[in-house]
């Protein structure tokens, strides 16, 4: 089975045949990305994306739900992530059935990111992402994420290109994790974690969901030394023993440590190993229930490959064993029949908890304090949310596309209300404008009439001399000046500089 190390060590991983062609053109950004590729119209897609491969669709592997299912399934999600807090504090075992019948391909991606928790993760780091994608990251850890690219789905569309929009966005998201973890870094087996995620949602939701996955649902599992999922290891086997005491047995006797098989079934939580069909409905039920669900698929695979004597009359040893659990029959991997036993297998997540303090007790009994300490582990999407309560702005939906329906009754009634009181409000009788004299009055004005005329000047019955008018533009555009009135005194002292003539024309 394949050995996923550190991003630090070059990794013993299954051969996966790599897609070329002489057509491909790697730089083009034309097209989708199987259209570069080489790939063209005459290879189709199956509905999940792929074009071939083991895990492409199959009617043997996938059973399909009847459309008028799906439509009734949309309309219940919907509701149930409009009011997503009430629902998983007060009607949780609800959310767990439906996960459990499948979530609709079109709300997965959404769902997916609300009961990781990675939604409101995302509204309570705003910005954060794009802060750490236009980093430039560490170079040791952006050459072996650039080497890893190529090898995650090659059969998908998505990322059947070198330097496509899949292989773009995968790059963006695993370098910028080992930014906001650098004390943990790249492992080889978070790229297919964040592909799984990168189908179903845009790159910076995928960043919050790989976040939450490696923080709260498989914590220390891509830390330096592989330390969390060695013990899980453990966990897996004293769990088998009660599971399938058979195969327990034969794997105790061929001392076949559980990190040999296990290892790339838990760290991609099954994502390489399944068909896609299976790896979909496992993955809805593991986001809601926690790590549990990943024991169990464990258990049920080795249940079905050495749980029987007859199976193990075709494995005599350690080799023998190890190519039977490498190949696992596809009829135990379908989708319903996976589901089913999934579903019926006796464990719990307090017996995984019981378990882990067990292992924990034994392995520093034997090999002392674990070096990488991970926070502890949160079993399910319920404990996620109430370790951390969300705002209620957290989880407000924000909708790509609004579609204006008919309107409802309260609609009318409310547009026919609006109606009435703007009415209403016209027919009042407006206020009457008051008129402000202009102070500044061209000659053409009339001159305002003043309510009560100054009294004439006492025995005085002369006039001043009117100014005469001139066409200069200046003495056009001032305003008329109005003369003083003038006394006695004045007036005699004006007569006497005039001549007779004079006098006789003013007088």
């Amino acid at each position: 089975m394949a050995k996923i190390e550190n991003g630090r060590q070059s990794a013993d991983t299954r051969s996966i045949r790599t897609i070329s062609s002489s057509r491909m053109d790697d730089e083009s950004s034309l097209g989708s990305d199987s259209e570069i590729n080489g790939f063209t119209s005459d290879r189709q897609t199956d509905k999940y994306g792929f074009i071939g491969g083991a895990q492409q669709y199959s009617e043997d592997s996938a059973q399909d739900v009847p459309p008028e299912v799906l439509r009734q399934r949309e309309v219940k999600w919907l509701d149930m992530l409009s009011h997503w807090d009430k629902w998983m504090i007060k009607r949780f075992n609800k959310v767990r059935l439906r996960c459990q019948k499948g979530i609709p391909p079109a709300l997965r991606g959404r769902a997916w990111l609300y009961l990781s928790g990675g939604k409101v993760k995302r509204e309570q780091n705003q910005g954060k992402f794009q802060e750490l994608d236009s980093q430039p990251g560490d170079p040791k850890w952006v050459d072996v994420i650039e080497k890893d690219l190529h090898r995650q789905f090659p059969f998908h569309e998505m990322f059947v290109s070198r330097g496509g929009h899949g292989q773009q966005d995968l790059f963006r998201v695993l370098k910028a994790y080992t930014l906001y973890r650098p004390e943990e870094g790249y492992c080889q087996a978070q790229a297919p974690i964040a592909a799984v995620l990168l189908m179903h949602m845009p790159a910076e939701d995928a960043f919050w969901g790989l976040v939450q996955i490696c923080e709260k649902y498989l914590p220390g599992y891509y830390s330096p030394g592989l330390e969390a999922i060695q013990l899980d290891g453990e966990i897996l086997f004293a769990l088998l023993r009660r599971a399938s005491p058979l195969a327990f047995r034969h794997l105790e006797k061929h001392k076949i440590d559980p990190i040999l098989y296990m290892t790339e079934w838990f760290m991609c939580a099954f994502s390489r190993t399944l068909p896609w069909a299976s790896v979909l409905r496992v993955w809805d039920m593991f986001l809601c229930d926690g790590v549990k669900i990943i024991f169990r698929v464990g258990l049920v695979l080795l249940k079905c490959m050495l749980g029987t004597r007859e199976k193990l009359k075709t494995c005599q040893g350690q080799y023998e064993t190890m190519e039977l659990l490498r190949a696992v029959e596809p009829r135990y991997m379908q989708e319903g029949f996976l589901v089913r036993e999934i579903l019926e297998v006796p464990v719990t997540a307090r017996d995984v908890e019981r378990e882990h303090h067990s292992q924990l007790k034994r392995w520093r009994k034997n090999r002392g304090e674990l070096n990488f300490k991970p926070p502890p582990r949160m079993h399910g999407a319920r404990l996620i949310m109430l370790a951390e309560p969300p705002r209620r702005q957290d989880l407000q939906q924000n909708p790509t596309i609004v579609l204006e329906g008919p309107p409802t009754a309260a609609q009318l009634k409310k547009g026919k209300e609006e109606k009435k009181s703007k009415k209403k409000r016209s027919m009042k009788k407006p206020k009457p404008i008051e008129e402000i004299p202009n102070p500044y009055p061209l000659l053409s004005d009339p001159p305002p009439a003043p309510s009560d005329p100054p009294p004439p000047p006492p025995d005085v019955g002369v006039t001043p001399e009117p100014v005469p008018q001139t066409d200069s533009p200046q003495q056009q555009d001032a305003p008329a000046a109005e003369s003083p009135p003038a006394d006695e005194s004045t007036l005699q002292r004006s007569t006497q500089s005039l001549s007779s003539t004079e006098q006789d024309t003013y007088l």
